[in-house]
């Protein structure tokens, strides 16, 4: 891993057609979304732009799908989200996008998000 990264996970944490969320600082109030579609994965921060701030989506621990695997679901608002482009296809926050979180992956496997990221995730909330 480079300098200036942290780590989140390790691929294999992310079967394929699911996502989950990671703290990328202990204590931090927002997660990343890591989804894993068609071996591609798709990073974004956990917070819906339908309010200022940002609400978290998952309504159970690392329920970021809506029920057909399809799209990421804020189930607070009923807003989905396209998986690769992060855009608001349908809901209150239609037009609006999520905020993406560049990932990269080590030879290893291993997830990281710049340490930039990971300090903006430890502000929101």
């Amino acid at each position: 891993m480079s300098a200036g990264q942290l780590r989140l996970c390790h691929r294999d944490d992310i079967p394929e057609g699911t996502a989950r969320g990671f703290l990328p600082l202990p204590g931090a109030p927002r997660n990343v979304i890591v989804v894993n579609r068609g071996g591609r994965l798709h990073g974004y921060m956990d917070a819906c732009p339908h309010y200022r701030g940002g609400t978290p989506m998952a309504w159970r621990r690392d329920a970021y799908l809506n029920g057909e695997g399809t799209h990421i679901a804020c189930h607070a608002h009923g807003a989905l989200f396209e998986i690769e482009t992060g855009a608001c296809v349908s809901g209150p926050c239609l037009g609006r996008n999520l905020t993406r979180v560049p990932l990269t992956e080590a030879e290893d496997g291993s997830i990281s998000v710049p340490a930039q990221v990971a300090g903006r995730a430890a502000r929101e909330g």
